[in-house]
């Protein structure tokens, strides 16, 4: 038998407590303005200073997490992290996690981490709900880490950092279910973003190539799902009319706007020439293209951003809304879009909702699936509580400090210089971070880490 209803039951995010504006970046990289606030599409972006790192990230969602729901370290029966920021080749971050769970004697977790740029979040989700369907489950939740910070070297990509951690419990009878088998996936081969230097957080970007690998995945993720779909239920014929609200990995705002109308255009080129001709008639001269000859086609993009713009502010722009606040956190990125939309939309809208999700890490692994949200939104529901539980994402957005673009800089130095140091003692001030989170105290010798915790005063 399978256990019912798979699926998300608890969801905690956490972001550093300080920001750079965008529009204070244009300004000082000299940029034309609206490049970064108008062109990506982003208002302020999170980062760490030299008192956080992957480790801290992962300490204080989980920890925060299993406060917030008042869950023992007894109910876990897996632990995995999703994550590209790598300060170990051997030890995993999962095995620093596991200091949360020894004083109380539980040692019995499985999973470790899963890499591949902004996909591993997923990995470890799916091998979550997998462990939960399988022989091997004993009943106990699955707790699934998603958590990056994103910097780039100086240029084009650096203001499409950004920096958080996502952590997630996977069960049975959940609020947010995994549609089971409908899920498409894509994985190649390709140099689009890579990070061959160990000795530097920086990665190496082919930026157009990027939006390629970008736009190919979820081209043929979207056919497939759709595919798939059909097997399934022969009557049903999928287009995003099928979806209450799409989520995307966001690398930066306006690519997920265009990425949208991919799936418009995809829509339309699935339409009879007969439909095309009554309804688009503007649009016919589109309808023989080829997808692969039209990633950078801007007459095709304008068109179809411009057709399904009501659609878009309606199913995506809400999960949009940390993304445009805090950045690209990498793997927790698509996740912090579903946070979004659960702290965007009332929660008569949300319940019984469909949810399509597109998770894409260069490299590159791709996959697209579907949620469902319950249709309980009583009182004791545990979609209200979640609902509720995530009712201080807003006040500590609005909590955060704002940091200058020069310091900001400086910051940046200060890891890129110390990023392998040892050892090390953490130089910037914990008077501004969040209660709750943990932080760097020290790296000795042997590169062995020291974190301690802001008292939680919540």
């Amino acid at each position: 038998m399978w256990p019912n209803d798979v699926g998300i039951k608890a969801i905690e995010i956490y972001f550093p407590a300080q920001y750079v504006d965008q529009t204070e970046l244009e300004v000082h990289d000299g940029v034309s303005p609206g490049k970064y606030t108008i062109g990506l599409g982003q208002s302020k972006m999170g980062f760490c200073n030299d008192r956080e790192d992957i480790n801290s990230l992962c300490l204080t969602v989980v920890h925060r997490l299993l406060d917030r729901y008042s869950i023992e370290p007894r109910e876990i029966g897996r632990l995995e992290v999703g994550t590209e920021t790598i300060i170990d080749k051997s030890k995993s971050v999962k095995s620093v996690l596991m200091q949360l769970f020894e004083p109380s004697g539980c040692t019995d977790i499985e999973g470790v981490d899963c890499t591949n740029a902004c996909y591993g979040g997923t990995a470890a989700l799916f091998n979550a709900v997998s462990w939960v369907e399988s022989s091997a489950w004993d009943g106990r939740l699955a707790l699934v880490v998603a958590a990056d910070s994103a910097v780039y070297a100086p240029g084009n990509a650096r203001p499409t950092g950004g920096a958080g951690a996502i952590a997630m419990i996977v069960g049975p009878d959940a609020p947010i279910i995994f549609d089971r088998g409908l899920r498409a996936s894509c994985m190649q081969h390709a140099y689009d973003f890579y990070k061959p230097d160990l000795r530097s957080e920086y990665p190496y970007v082919d930026g157009k190539l990027s939006i390629q690998c970008y736009l190919n995945a979820l081209d043929s993720c979207y056919q497939l799902y759709c595919q798939k779909v059909k097997r399934k239920r022969p009557d049903e014929i999928v287009t995003l009319d099928s979806f209450d609200a799409v989520l995307f990995h966001s690398p930066y705002c306006k690519l997920v706007q265009k990425s949208f109308a991919r799936l418009a255009f995809v829509d339309f080129l699935n339409t009879s020439k007969q439909e095309v001709s009554e309804k688009y008639k503007e649009l016919e001269k589109f309808h023989d293209a080829k997808l692969e000859d039209t990633y950078f086609d801007r007459d095709i993009e304008k068109a179809f951003v411009t057709l399904s713009k009501p659609n878009f502010a309606q199913k995506t722009q809400p999960s949009l809304f940390l993304a445009n606040q805090v950045g690209n956190m990498y793997t927790p990125s698509v996740y912090s879009g579903l946070v979004s939309l659960l702290i965007s939309k009332p929660i008569s809208e949300l319940s019984g909702s469909k949810v399509g999700v597109f998770s894409y890490g260069s490299g590159l692994c791709s996959s697209m699936y579907s949620l469902t949200i319950t249709k309980d939104a009583s009182d004791g529901s545990s979609l209200k509580k979640i609902i509720s539980s995530l009712s201080y994402v807003k006040p500590q957005l609005e909590a955060r400090k704002q940091v200058s673009p020069e310091d900001y800089t400086s910051t940046l130095e200060l890891r890129q210089k110390n990023y392998h140091s040892a050892p090390y003692e953490s130089q910037s001030s914990i008077n501004h971070m969040f209660p709750g989170t943990y932080y760097l105290v020290q790296i000795d010798d042997k590169y062995r880490r020291t974190y301690q915790r802001i008292p939680n005063c919540q």
